[in-house]
């Protein structure tokens, strides 16, 4: 009986299980059941051409020609592993199978071993020189892997040995230029204009090589040569007026303009043009009226139109004049082309920009509405939201971006500050070890935030123990996550416990943001802790020199460092400066009734 495809997949199954131990065990039986059904004329036939090999028996031509079509379709069941065997068993029975070298050089492509594919493909080509698919897979693979010099010389013999097939000439001309050989492309691509007629891209190909060469007469020419033959054509006037202008020569420029002009004065990419000639010349006036003509232009394609709108608010934003202006022509554009979603993003950016957030997230909003899975409009609504201190919208866009993006852990962190700011800390905690699930392994600085929060929730319900071990977590992923060190260095001096290791802490946080007034803040009160009120003094002064909030704590601060110090008078001061600027907490009202240093035990702080 003939062993039938299903049967042969579990044999070559059980092959790979088995730690891939070679099949030469049970080749021979599979073999045999082959051979009591199947003629040996019959197969060879069928695949003259594709796996027949000269020089091996019948009997391992049946193996060979078995084992390639099993191998073919476990491959297309997406068996690779199966396949990958499937093919080298062949391989070690006729190493000169083409049709099994091709196949396996597929595979070491996939399996990113250039070098190996390359080799096998060279050795199926040596096996069957006339077989076309074989060498321009070489040829293409040695081009896709650098190997320009080899990857020209295969072409060469491909075009030479298959002169019908003229678009050859158009990869042999690419391997060339990046050979480094551009007489030779420039040739290269000449033999395929006498095969296929003159065309644009051709032309402009041959425009940069011969640029390359410095040959400018020669590249203009070739330009020329295109515009003369489509002489009712106004796109080729306006892009050899344009390739003038790349080269600053603004009178050759407008001539082809001009010539354009007259052949097509509607043609919506003169108005373009002529704006980018106006703006060579320095007249910005006329520039601005053409842009705000090509703009307006229904015939104007929406990229162009989006490329003239983004330099146009680049030169108001450069001449201070404010971008307002642009407004209208946004609105202008949106409405024809409703469906565009890039305006829409580049109008709300710009209507955020300007200061006008319900504006802005309006078109943003408008976007996720349309296209939920875009990601940048939904990042946009959450600055927003974020900018207006909307909790409740941080929720529900972080909500929703959850189920949109799974994989997105930035939606993770930012519900977890808000789930923070109406103090349901047990959902913030829930949120940020849910979200440390889904941190790619080598994002170690999201991590160690993510641990920071944690410590901070666990800080606010009273577990500091817990607190403390999120902390250690989070600077053993980031040992310089100044936040982390500046909250942990601080609530440690609250609690005077382990104060070496807060001022160490906080003289790295320092060093990291020497001018940062709430560290500075920290460092100070650690100080003042450990009974060095000098020092105290020193980087008190220096939070308040560096502090541009009025920081009502660092008065307070101030106030009690200086009493230490015995200035008891100028204590005062800043107690009363402390409580104008709105700390109100019952301690202070003592210290300023009592003229004296109370301390705090029940207070706590939060870093920035």
């Amino acid at each position: 009986m003939i062993l039938n495809g299903e049967r042969a997949d579990l044999v070559i199954q059980e092959r790979r299980n088995m730690k891939k131990i070679k099949p030469q065990i049970f080749g021979i039986a599979i073999v045999v059941l082959l051979l009591a059904s199947i003629s040996v004329s019959a197969i060879n036939k069928k695949t003259k051409g594709i796996v027949k090999s000269e020089g091996i028996s019948a009997f391992d031509q049946c193996k060979v020609d078995y084992f390639y079509y099993e191998g073919l379709k476990l491959k297309a069941a997406g068996k690779y592993d199966a396949a990958y065997d499937a093919f080298n068993y062949c391989l070690e029975i006729d190493s000169t199978a083409s049709a099994v070298l091709y196949e396996l050089s597929s595979f070491y492509a996939q399996l990113n071993h250039p070098e190996k594919s390359v080799d096998m493909l060279k050795r199926a080509v040596a096996c069957s020189p006339d077989n076309f698919t074989f060498r321009i897979a070489l040829a293409t693979l040695e081009r896709n892997q650098g190997m320009f010099g080899e990857s020209a010389t295969e072409y060469e013999k491909l075009v030479k040995d298959f002169p019908s097939k003229p678009e050859l000439n158009y990869y042999l001309a690419d391997a060339l230029t990046q050979s480094g050989e551009i007489g030779k492309a420039i040739n290269a691509y000449d033999a395929l204009e006498a095969s296929i007629g003159m065309n644009e891209a051709l032309s402009l190909q041959k425009y940069k090589l011969y640029n390359s060469l410095n040959e400018t007469d020669n590249a203009f020419k070739e330009m020329e040569k295109l515009a003369d033959k489509f002489p009712l054509e106004a796109r080729y006037k306006i892009m050899i007026g344009d390739l003038y202008l790349e080269k600053n020569d603004t009178v050759k420029a407008l001539l082809f303009y001009k010539q354009a002009y007259a052949v097509d004065p509607a043609n919506p990419y003169y108005t373009v043009s002529m704006a980018n000639y106006y703006e060579a010349v320095g007249d910005k006036e006329a520039a601005e009226t053409q842009i705000r003509s090509a703009l307006v232009n229904k015939e104007l394609d929406v990229d162009t139109k989006v490329g003239i709108l983004s330099r146009y608010i680049l030169r108001l934003q450069q001449s201070k004049k404010g971008t307002d202006s642009a407004n209208a022509l946004f609105k202008t554009l949106i409405e024809q082309h409703p469906e565009e979603i890039d305006l829409k993003e580049m109008y709300g950016e710009l209507l955020a920009e300007q200061g006008k957030n319900e504006e802005a997230r309006f078109q943003f909003q408008l976007i996720t509405e349309t296209t939920p899975d875009d990601a940048t409009a939904w990042q946009h609504l959450l600055e927003l939201a974020l900018k207006s201190d909307s909790t409740s919208e941080v929720i529900r866009i972080c909500q929703r971006c959850q189920e949109l993006f799974p994989k997105a852990p930035e939606y993770y962190f930012y519900l977890g500050i808000a789930y923070y700011q109406q103090e349901k800390y047990q959902q913030s905690l829930d949120t940020y070890y849910a979200g440390l699930k889904i941190i790619p392994t080598d994002n170690v600085s999201l991590k160690s935030d993510f641990y920071g929060q944690i410590g901070d929730l666990y800080y606010q319900m009273k577990k500091l123990d817990d607190a403390y071990k999120a902390y250690d977590e989070a600077l053993k992923y980031n040992d310089k996550n100044v936040a982390v060190l500046n909250n942990y260095s601080y609530f440690l001096s609250l609690e005077k416990k382990d104060l070496k290791k807060a001022e160490r802490m906080s003289a790295q946080c320092v060093k990291l943001s020497p001018n940062n007034s709430t560290y500075l803040d920290t460092y100070a009160w650690i100080f003042f802790v450990q009974g060095n009120y000098s020092l105290a003094k020193i980087y008190i002064e220096s939070a308040l020199s560096n502090d541009t909030t009025k920081s009502s704590e660092l008065a307070s601060h101030y106030g009690d460092i200086l009493y230490m110090c015995g200035e008891k008078e100028k204590a005062l001061e800043q107690w009363k400066v402390a409580k104008n600027l709105g700390k109100k907490d019952a301690i202070l009202e003592r210290k300023i009734t009592e003229g004296k240093y109370i301390e705090d035990n029940g207070e706590r702080k939060e870093g920035k």
